[in-house]
């Protein structure tokens, strides 16, 4: 279902149902002063919402908090509707013999029934046939991010080509955590049941697979699609062009670091530039959809963002923008300090001041130039509309994607430097 203009509820409607929302709804601290106090209370009302998965009550409960918060400022809140996919897990188990593990469904999910398939697991990398078996993909050790990935992709491809009537995939990475993959909603993708295994859970079906004993896969749900929508929020005033902030809201899991920063600098900046007054027309963008690899930032750039010619700077607050770092020691122990898997883009006209801004900020004092190769999320689409003037930030940490992304992952201490940056770089390019 594509958005258009008419899409948009507007008004007393929906400010209406965002009061209705009970405590969802609730407005975010008050704006001044905004310290480490300030972005603790807003990171821990996200993080309350819960597993913020598009269209689902979480996702929709943090959007109507922060339209209630923008529409008190004096923002004009619109809604602009779309559909998503959607699992609701009832269970979603892999046994082999007294092993069990539960496992997460790859969207977009297939199921097997609440029978389950019961047949021999095969390792994906043996080679052969894979007839009547489940195939294993264990990946690499990375910080995964996407079913698009090419790792992933043709592991699954191969696997399915081979005649794998399922695949189990283990994703491999930095807290032994399954790790959600985002996925594309237009793409055919894969007609047979995935699913994802954490690595802490592996053993038992790595040894299986070797002597390619019988295992259950079950994966019953329901599935469909589901609305969702982006929240957009503008204060008009009278200007020729507009500035636009965007970030995403929506995510597999609590996503309190991978989202909760970014939602809480965007939120910090709204409050801002009220007061501000700067010579543009604001336009504050929270979007849902992103993991399915950013559906509504693509329904708001092709249908309703303002064209590049009447657009002053569009500023982007991805992923992980202040996450927590961690040594890996035996265990994870964390740290007081940001996780620098964290990269900051601008365009050329910004690098400059952009760097100044972010001076000292680890894993974002280097700016690269905003194009295809180095921008990240959202931005891409950005940069090839032709928006002229851009700034983003996006990052993946430790927990990135895993339902261990919780209020240990982030801080008020960490998101106020980076919030008071994002504001020096755009006073900055505004002023340019």
């Amino acid at each position: 279902m594509k958005a258009s203009r008419r899409d948009l509820l507007v008004g007393a409607g929906v400010l209406a149902a965002a009061s209705q929302a009970g405590s969802g709804a609730r407005a975010a601290p008050a704006a001044s002063p905004q310290d480490a106090a300030w972005f603790q209370a807003v990171l821990e009302r996200f993080a309350s919402f819960g597993v913020k998965a598009s269209g689902g009550p979480g996702d929709t409960a943090s959007g109507a908090w922060l339209e209630g918060d923008l529409a008190a400022l004096g923002y004009r809140c619109e809604r602009q509707a779309f559909d998503v996919p959607y699992a609701e897990v009832r269970k979603a188990t892999l046994v082999v013999g007294d092993k069990s593990a539960t496992v997460f469904p790859q969207a977009i999910v297939k199921t097997t029934g609440a029978a389950g398939l019961t047949l021999p697991i095969k390792p994906a990398g043996a080679g052969g046939s894979l007839d009547g078996a489940i195939a294993l993909v264990v990946l690499p050790f990375s910080r995964w991010v996407s079913m698009a990935q090419p790792a992933v992709g043709a592991a699954l491809k191969d696997v399915f080509d081979r005649g794998a009537a399922a695949a189990v995939v283990v994703t491999t990475g930095p807290t032994g955590e399954v790790i959600g993959l985002n996925v594309s909603p237009s793409q055919p993708g894969f007609q047979k049941p995935v699913v994802l295994l954490a690595p802490k859970d592996a053993a038992p079906f790595v040894a299986a697979a070797k002597t390619e004993a019988t295992v259950t896969l079950t994966v019953d749900a329901e599935v469909g699609r589901r609305p969702a929508h982006n929240l957009i929020a503008r204060l008009d005033r009278g200007a020729a062009k507009t500035m636009i902030v965007t970030t995403p809201r929506s995510g597999w899991f609590t996503c309190a670091a991978e989202r909760g920063a970014g939602v809480a600098v965007w939120l910090s900046l709204a409050h801002a530039l009220v007061a501000a007054k700067p010579g543009v027309n604001l336009e504050f963008v929270a979007t849902s959809g992103h993991e399915y690899i950013y559906q509504g930032g693509e329904e708001y750039l092709e249908h309703h963002a303002p064209k590049p010619a009447d657009t002053k700077l569009w500023c982007h607050i991805g992923a992980s923008a202040a996450a927590r770092d961690w040594h890996e020691l035996a265990t994870l122990r964390p740290l007081p300090s940001a996780d620098s898997q964290r990269v900051l883009t601008a365009t050329p006209d910004l690098i400059g001041p952009t760097k100044a801004a972010f001076r000292g900020l680890n894993g974002l004092e280097a700016v690269y130039e905003a194009n295809k190769a180095n921008a990240g999320g959202e931005l891409v689409n950005v940069i090839e509309a032709g928006h002229p003037s851009a700034i983003g930030l996006y990052g993946g940490h430790r927990f990135f994607h895993t339902a261990g992304d919780d209020m240990r992952c982030v801080s008020g201490d960490l998101v106020l430097p980076v919030a008071k940056a994002f504001r020096t770089a755009i006073d900055a390019a505004l002023k340019a």
